[in-house]
């Protein structure tokens, strides 16, 4: 089976809060663990028998500590390819799915050894302070978006 990608279904979370204020974890990739962060959207993998809907709840759940979520709609859809840790690579189709909840500090109790050793920061992030970031923020085109689903900011 020599040139085939392994593929995984991820469900990806835009979470909100009542300020339109997203939920962003910066992290490293296993597969590269010395290079510097990036900011990242809230999710992960679906679990067999599982849908979109049903991981981001999970993926939120783990990841944040909320479960008082309004999920939905699924905004946009991606993909790329990145290297697992073995260096393997792996392509991830990404689910970009809106969700709200009343904000909050966000919890790291339900964090995997995985997400323990990788992901340095959690926090909220106003779309005005997202802009003056300088650090690598994915997916790359998200203030675009961002831009467009919470439509026209004041300045």
């Amino acid at each position: 089976m020599s040139g085939t990608i392994r593929e995984r279904l991820t469900a990806r979370v835009i979470l909100l809060d009542p300020a339109d204020r997203i939920l962003l974890m910066k992290g490293r990739l296993p597969s590269d663990p010395a290079a510097p962060g990036a900011w990242f959207t809230v999710g992960g993998g679906v679990e067999p028998g599982e849908s979109l809907m049903e991981a981001a709840a999970r993926e939120i759940a783990e990841e944040a500590g909320f479960t008082d979520v309004a999920l939905g709609p699924l905004l946009w859809r991606g993909e790329q390819v990145l290297a697992d840790h073995e260096q393997r690579p792996v392509r991830f189709l990404e689910h970009f799915i809106l969700a709200r909840c009343a904000g909050g500090e966000p919890s790291r109790e339900g964090w995997q050894a995985l997400e323990r050793e990788f992901v340095d920061d959690i926090r909220w992030w106003s779309y005005t302070d997202l802009l003056a970031c300088p650090e690598p923020i994915f997916p790359r085109d998200l203030l675009t978006r961002l831009a467009d689903l919470l439509g026209p900011r004041e300045t």
